[in-house]
């Protein structure tokens, strides 16, 4: 006669034998190459925005302050931000510096143009170096 315990614990293994296994998702060299293409067209859209591209009532672009996105460290993000006077993310500062330098409207969050100048500026600073105290 099997106890309670040794029919809970065959009970529990069975359960768990019947469970399916968990696995990654698969992707072939096409779907990589499919998406680094889809990333690379985003990231070209932000450099239009990020040169000249964006609406400004002063003729002020992004890269005046910051050409090729230096000064924005996008992967030290986020951060404590003293124009905001909080810790912010990055799209928060991209909205500070097109409210203000560029004297315009912020974008949306969720806004095309806010997604390809994000990916622009982290594509612009891959592999340069932080250099201590300048961030």
């Amino acid at each position: 006669m099997l106890t309670r315990i040794t029919k809970a614990v065959l009970c529990a293994g069975a359960l768990t034998l019947a469970q399916p296994a968990v696995q990654a998702d698969e992707f072939t060299e096409e779907d990589l190459k499919s998406w680094e293409e889809q990333f690379m067209t985003v990231v070209d859209r932000g450099s239009k925005l990020f040169h000249g591209g964006l609406e400004s009532k002063n003729t002020v672009s992004c890269d005046q302050c910051h050409p090729n996105a230096t000064n924005t460290h996008p992967e030290t993000y986020p951060k404590f931000q003293q124009q905001l006077g909080k810790v912010a993310v990055l799209s928060e500062m991209i909205n500070w510096c097109i409210e203000n330098p560029l004297e315009t409207e912020p974008l949306a969050l969720d806004d095309p143009r806010m997604t390809a100048l994000q990916a622009y500026i982290t594509w612009e600073r891959r592999g340069v170096k932080l250099a201590p105290g300048k961030h």
